[in-house]
């Protein structure tokens, strides 16, 4: 069970929105990283078959979107614009996507969607009336009526107060569990980081990496890592490592530091000897730079 682009393309006019795309998602929580204008949208809405590809194919759960319908019963989208209906209650507007979808026992479906959102308490008050996170949920619930298998959301957490988004976030990840294909895009790096490690990031129409944290870091080979050290005595145990091949440079802090290195190796090799020698203990050591911030910085700006 999976959604794919194989050598998918997308271009309006002169524009190129997508280039020469490949990517699979599978079961779990995958993030779509990127900055506005790379390409995400217009991604989510070819796998979607909201948009044919100019070139290339998609394959969503095993079929082409635009040609069998009836795959859409199986999925759920939260698009990033404001679609909702002013007028409507969060309840209508729920039951209206069951209704739509054919859901056995749309009512029902309707306040369970309601519920895993948190949003009975508001549900026969008018979406114009909400804000805009609480328009967000409303959006989710509709997603999820139709107990979707694969979950599409283009930053689902826009609006949302830090309730709401841990909210979310926490249902997002449950969903993945339960083995659904759950793809969001954001540009909130650190709330991706915390649904899940599996990233594709994208640059200017093109994939720029695809794989969790750590091995997308792990592949920046000509980029120095940064690794935070924690220790007794710090400013002796920071002068040893400056003489360990690969090191280029140390900034303390207080009883810490942080090393930069070229050689991470032989820095994790040389440290527990030097701290020995030193009569050093170290307490902490820790990368200071595999955050999703650090990793998409660099995607960034070697996609340029």
């Amino acid at each position: 069970m999976t959604v794919e682009a194989i050598a998918v393309s997308k271009w309006f006019g002169q524009k190129v929105a997508l280039s020469d795309v490949t990517v699979t998602f599978g079961p779990g929580v995958t993030g779509l990283l990127g900055p506005n204008g790379a390409g995400k949208t217009t991604l989510l809405r070819v796998l979607t078959g909201l948009q044919r590809p100019s070139q290339g194919e998609v394959k969503l759960l095993g079929v082409d979107p635009r040609d069998d319908r009836s795959v859409y019963a199986r999925v759920g989208m939260v698009p990033e614009d404001e679609s909702v209906y002013p007028d409507l209650t969060a309840r209508r507007f729920v039951e209206l996507k069951a209704t739509l979808a054919k859901v056995d026992d749309p009512m029902g479906a309707t306040d369970a969607a309601i519920a895993a959102v948190e949003l009975t308490d508001a549900a026969d008050r008018k979406l114009g009336g909400f804000s805009k996170g609480m328009r967000q949920r409303a959006k989710v619930a509709s997603a999820l009526v139709s107990d979707p298998q694969v979950l599409v959301l283009d930053e689902p957490l826009n609006g949302a107060d830090p309730v709401q988004r841990a909210q979310l976030i926490e249902l997002f990840v449950r969903l993945g569990e339960e083995g659904r294909i759950v793809i969001v895009s954001s540009h909130v790096l650190a709330e991706v980081e915390r649904m899940t490690r599996r990233v594709v990031a994208m640059v200017d129409g093109r994939l720029a990496a695809t794989g969790d944290l750590a091995s997308l870091r792990a592949a920046m080979t000509d980029t120095p890592r940064q690794v935070h050290i924690r220790a007794t005595r710090p400013r002796e145990l920071a002068a040893a490592l400056m003489a360990v091949d690969g090191v280029a440079g140390i900034a303390l802090a207080d009883g810490a530091f942080e090393v930069t290195t070229t050689d991470p190796v032989t820095l994790a090799r040389a440290l527990p000897v030097l701290a020995r020698r030193e009569n050093v203990t170290v307490s902490e050591v820790a990368p200071a730079d595999e955050s999703m911030e650090s990793v998409f910085r660099y995607l960034v700006e070697s996609g340029r």
